[in-house]
């Protein structure tokens, strides 16, 4: 029976790897895979490493990775590394594969001879992966997540030995699952068997090892073979979610400065409040020191050094119990940088699960300090963050739009990750003739690891920066001619006062 499975292992590998790519790929397999999933809030850190072992001398180096629908739809960050190394390996999205019943990742591994042996360290994080369980509880009832995941990873090639190992932020687990089927690729004896189900250790719950697996990214595994997990757990933070996130960038050579502005939408995505809220009781937690973890209260922002004239305000006015720390300025010789500046958003009520907030946060900076001039180039260079991160949050939907000056040309924008979108305008604002070039990119299930800049570059001729004082004084010189021509203009009806008849 295992020989059979074996059989049915190398054929459907070979399948599948062909499918990957129009050209001959080598087979792999893998001696062992090691999976340690971090449980959290919204985002949970997923760190798997292969050790693979290079199948025959012919065919390219492609290594194909495989994930279910159930992955597919909650990763947002996928990253690939050689065990040791520094540099990411390009990941290729091959879209989803029917003979394998899975979403296919790959990439190009440097040249392995016959029998060698590698690492791979896969590093993704999940957004929404743990629900809220049960979904409404009362203001001072204790927060609980479930969380599902599948027992095996998928993989086209044959796997030697696996295990997983969920982590949790606390020993607080309230349940977790032990399914017997697990016991089919456990070892004969008891003790394996018995981690095969699960078991648990503090905060940590192991899974395997699982021994002699075959191809797994294939639908009759994925039918019979394959079962869910889940944990249940209690989580002492508010789940923060960022519904979406518009941030605009406006550059201005004459005010020499770079204007930050995000229009944000944030929900607790904790379970509902049962009942009403007391703020009595909220009150009462604060001053016996019994934290409400469901509570969102306040959000401390890491923003750039050197910035000025921040802001924020929601959809009433402005929220004066917002707390900014500046960076401290830099001393004459001093050549280090900055320390970053810290802004405490404390929303005008307190978020509970389910509650919504919208807010705008905006602030200004030197244009010097992110706009570089290319002399041999003729082109000016500029990096801006693409978004600012909350900690723990996920971003379901975010816009970033670059504003350029008046009369740019030749502008190229260079994000730090795939985009969704990305479209050219132009906007138009006060004191503009032809409007400026801008460019918006759109993506969706960002993280706090997507924050990277990004760069833009455009040139800027000597006829826009005087486009502005010319209209300016164009205006202004209309304006003079218009008040001459009134004024030397009688526009009275009759210059000639009447006669009175005696």
């Amino acid at each position: 029976m295992r020989f059979l499975q074996w059989l049915l292992a190398a054929s459907s590998t070979a399948i599948t790897v062909l499918a990957a790519g129009p050209s001959l790929t080598r087979s792999f397999e893998n001696t062992n895979v090691q999976r340690t999933i971090e449980l959290g809030g919204s985002l949970t850190h997923v760190t798997t490493t292969f050790a693979i072992k290079a199948l025959g001398t012919t065919g390219s180096n492609v290594y194909t990775f495989a994930l279910s629908e159930i992955d597919q739809e909650r990763t947002s960050l996928f990253e690939v590394k050689l065990k040791g190394g520094t540099q990411e390996l390009k990941v290729k999205k091959l879209g989803f594969d029917a003979k394998s019943n899975a979403y296919l990742y790959s990439v190009d591994l440097p040249p392995m001879a016959e029998n060698a042996s590698a690492t791979l360290v896969v590093n993704s994080i999940l957004v929404h992966a743990s629900t809220a369980h049960p979904s409404s509880i009362k203001q001072a009832e204790p927060q609980c997540l479930v969380f599902t995941t599948e027992a095996y990873i998928l993989s086209p090639y044959p796997i030697i030995s696996e295990r997983t190992k969920i982590r949790l932020p606390s020993p607080k687990v309230l349940s977790y699952s032990s399914p017997k089927e697990l016991t089919k690729y456990a070892s004969s004896s008891s003790d394996s068997k018995e981690q095969a189900t699960g078991t648990r250790s503090g905060a940590v719950i192991s899974y395997g090892p699982f021994q002699d697996l075959p191809v797994t990214a294939n639908e009759l595994f994925q039918k019979e073979d394959q079962q869910l997990l889940y944990v249940h757990y209690e989580y002492d933070s508010p789940i923060v979610r960022v519904v979406s996130l518009d941030r605009s960038a406006e550059i201005s050579h004459w005010g020499n400065n770079l204007n930050i502005q995000d229009n944000v939408h944030i929900k607790n995505d904790g379970p509902e409040l049962k009942g009403h809220f007391s703020r009595l009781e909220l009150q009462q937690a604060k001053y016996f020191q019994k934290t409400q973890p469901q509570v969102l209260q306040h959000i401390t922002l890491q923003l750039p050094a050197g910035i000025y004239s921040p802001y924020y305000y929601d959809s009433i006015g402005n929220v004066t119990t917002s707390r900014y720390r500046a960076s401290p300025p830099l001393k004459p010789g001093q050549k280090t940088k900055r320390s970053t500046s810290f802004l405490e958003i404390r929303p005008r009520f307190p978020l509970l699960g389910g509650w919504n907030y919208t807010y705008t946060l905006g602030w200004d900076a030197p244009l010097g300090d992110s706009v570089k001039y290319d002399a041999k180039e003729g082109k000016y260079v500029i990096g801006v963050p693409f978004m600012t991160p909350i900690p723990g949050a996920s971003v379901d939907n975010a816009t970033f739009t670059i504003v350029f000056p008046e009369g740019a040309e030749n502008t190229l924008v260079f994000p730090p990750f795939d985009v969704e979108a990305m479209t050219k305008f132009t906007h138009v604002t006060y004191l503009d003739t032809i409007g400026r070039p801008a460019v918006t990119l759109k993506a969706s299930k960002l993280t706090d690891r997507h924050t990277g800049l990004i760069y833009a570059s455009y040139t800027l001729p000597l006829r826009s920066h005087l486009a502005k004082p010319l209209a300016v004084a164009t205006a202004m010189f209309g304006f003079f001619l218009l008040g001459m021509f009134f004024r030397r203009v009688d526009l009275r009806i009759s210059s000639t006062p009447l006669k009175s008849s005696s």
